[in-house]
């Protein structure tokens, strides 16, 4: 089926305005994104990628139970963390240090010494599967979902819980801070996202799609628009976070058991990438509201994307056990 054009000319000036307050002019350079390397190394599903601020270093969590560091530029593996007792299911870099946090079906959550490859401490407070996990962005606040349908924050310094914030009735799989920091979006098994004020631990606004589970949500860089991925049917949602209303549908795969499992805005915000059914990656260009590329270097389901703090590479882990890194080439405007 073709798509609406008059449809898609409104969703591409919205985003326009909305995100960015720019015109609808794209700045995504029409040069097709180049694998630059395959790491191997991991002997289960890839479960999560993350980079460190400086995008020198890409940790990668796993069903292996381990977490791997790779040296971006030369895309070697340069240590292998160990401690969980089971899968390793999302990792995460504080913006403000070399500190990375790992979170596992062990319920527990960890935080490491990058620099210097150790453990630093173990958070315990879940009682079932933590899925995911993420920092503030001054650093000072950890954010866990978990299967026992709660979400914890957690004081960095201390490792101590500051809030539990309750409200989903199933599983959470995903959480994500706005840019600005003032609210943190959930995704849930409950078929529906919760964004919550941090300042009060309230939950805000209730989105729901109209029939799909919301497996991961990712802000727009200046935390007005929030971007989901569902599953069954593969749906890719935009959100206005302020009407707390769904204002898109980007696109709907065919249907697949796992689902639209990542998305990522670029951090200059003109490109949105999510997980494709097809083992690929999309990469949907904000301002013409178009596809700009699909991404094929994977055998199996993609499972986590993460763009480089400069956005000119986009990691991606899979069910094939290995990570790919492809050079993204924004143009000069772009860089600005």
């Amino acid at each position: 089926m073709k798509p609406n054009v008059g449809r898609m000319q409104r969703v591409a000036v919205w985003l326009s305005v909305a995100c960015f307050g720019l015109s609808t002019a794209s700045p995504c350079s029409a040069q097709q994104p180049k694998l630059r390397a395959t790491l191997k190394g991991h002997t289960f599903c890839v479960t999560s990628v993350a980079f460190s601020p400086d995008g020198k270093t890409l940790a990668s969590g796993s069903k292996d139970s381990t977490i791997k560091l790779w040296d971006v530029a030369t895309s070697k593996e340069v240590a292998t963390l160990k401690g969980h007792t089971s899968d390793v299911t999302s990792v995460s870099f504080s913006p403000k240090d070399k500190t990375l946090a790992s979170g596992s079906t062990d319920n527990t959550i960890k935080l490491w010494d990058v620099t210097n490859r150790k453990e630093v401490a173990t958070l315990k407070g879940h009682t079932f599967l933590v899925l995911s996990v993420a920092f503030s962005p001054d650093g000072k606040t950890l954010a866990s979902g978990s299967a026992d349908n709660t979400i914890k924050l957690w004081n960095v310094a201390t490792g101590r819980t500051t809030a539990i914030l309750k409200g989903h009735t199933s599983w959470v799989y995903q959480v994500s801070f706005s840019p600005d920091g003032h609210i943190l979006a959930s995704a849930g098994d409950d078929y529906c996202i919760k964004l919550w004020n941090l300042a009060t631990g309230k939950n805000i606004a209730t989105l729901k799609g109209e029939s799909g589970i919301p497996l991961c949500v990712a802000f727009c860089p200046n935390s007005k628009t929030l971007a989901s991925g569902e599953m069954p049917n593969g749906s890719v949602r935009l959100w206005d976070v302020a009407r707390s209303k769904n204002t898109a549908i980007l696109t709907k795969e065919r249907d697949t058991v796992a689902g639209v499992l990542s998305v990522a805005f670029s951090p200059n915000g003109w490109i949105l990438a999510w997980t494709s059914g097809d083992n690929a990656i999309k990469l949907w260009d904000v301002g013409t509201s178009k596809e700009r590329a699909t991404l094929k270097g994977h055998t199996h389901d993609v499972t986590s994307i993460a763009f480089s703090p400069d956005g000119t590479i986009l990691a991606s882990g899979s069910k094939d056990t290995t990570i790919t890194l492809w050079d993204i080439q924004p143009t000069k405007q772009a860089d600005k």
